[in-house]
């Protein structure tokens, strides 16, 4: 069973979103070599944070990915969805 496992970053100067995803698409490889699945991401409104969700086996999976790719981030956890009715 798959998680759902959230990334939590910050930038000392705004980032892009072309940066970042130049960045995560050259390591494509390992997050398929490791059955992980980029889901979406949220930037905060001056680019400082971000929020990215992936679908992977668990949080450790996600963390060896982004340290393999020299991705910054500060906290990644797994998550439960929830809707509201």
């Amino acid at each position: 069973m798959m998680a759902r496992v959230i990334v939590e970053r910050a930038f000392d100067q705004p980032a892009s979103f072309a940066d970042i995803q130049a960045r995560e698409d050259q390591f494509a490889w390992c997050l398929e070599q490791h059955r992980v699945k980029f889901i979406r991401s949220y930037f905060s409104k001056d680019r400082r944070r971000m929020i990215c969700e992936y679908e992977a086996p668990d949080a450790e999976t996600v963390r060896e990915v982004q340290r393999t790719a020299s991705m910054p981030f500060e906290r990644i956890w797994t998550a439960e969805a929830f809707e509201w009715e």
